[in-house]
């Protein structure tokens, strides 16, 4: 960020990009559901001979980029929090509150939702189901779920959801530093990417709950940075005229 105190004029949102992008993916995600898209491209990471997923036993994959990545992430979100304190405090941060609050509000929309949802959909993962060595009934998203003791807990990817947050970084600098803006667009992209293939070969997650991750994550954020940030140009020059003109 600069260290400038004025908060600037928000750079048009194109809302096509914005909403639509997000609404084709979801769309084709559904469509996707009469096909077995998510089944094909699980067993590519399943190895039938020795019974399990490739990346299940994994020590790079389970303690580096699962658990220590999502540490670090944890921790950006303290000192985040910790720096939107601080704003109320410190005079350098004072002129970036509502950007720190932004960021703040999105990382722990993006991160909490999951859980709740998970609970509510009951979607099993690969590594539970009959036709990977486990012992629970294969159902879509959309379909009902068989009886069982142990409901899923898959859907949304709650992995994917730690890189996909991220995406508050691209709408917390987009009117200030746009370049280092959009370098934080493809940097949270290439995160949840990352980590969704990981949890992929581990046999926790199918594609499409990674993909449906990523469009929650996103809209999440867009709704932070219009609520708290977006500031118009034609808003800004309407208080501008309203302000009184000194002598």
């Amino acid at each position: 960020m600069v260290s400038t105190s004025a908060r600037p004029v928000s750079r048009p949102l194109n809302f096509w990009w914005c909403l639509g992008l997000p609404a084709i993916a979801a769309i084709i995600l559904v469509l996707l559901e009469l096909t077995d898209l998510d089944m094909y491209l699980a067993r590519l990471f399943y190895d039938p001979v020795a019974g399990d997923f490739i990346g299940r036993h994994s020590y790079f994959l389970e303690d580096i980029l699962h658990d220590r990545a999502k540490e670090v992430v944890i921790a950006f979100s303290v000192f985040a929090i910790l720096g939107f304190i601080g704003a109320f405090f410190i005079e350098r941060l004072k002129p970036f509150k509502r950007e720190l609050g932004c960021l703040v509000l999105s990382l722990g929309l993006a991160t909490s939702f999951v859980t709740p949802v998970k609970a509510v959909t009951a979607v099993q993962c690969p590594w539970s189901l009959e036709q990977f060595g486990g012992h629970e009934t294969y159902s879509k998203l959309m379909e009902h779920r068989p009886q069982t003791d142990k409901p899923g807990r898959c859907w949304p990817g709650g992995h994917a959801a730690t890189g996909f947050t991220l995406f508050a970084l691209f709408f917390v600098l987009r009117d200030r530093r746009p370049r280092l803006a959009r370098q934080a667009f493809i940097f949270a992209f290439a995160l949840g990417s990352v980590f969704s293939i990981s949890r992929m070969m581990q046999g926790a997650h199918f594609f499409s709950h990674n993909v449906w991750t990523a469009i929650f994550c996103w809209l999440i954020c867009l709704g932070s940075y219009y609520w708290v940030l977006y500031r118009p140009a034609v808003k800004a020059e309407v208080v501008a005229k309203a302000q009184p003109v000194s002598a």
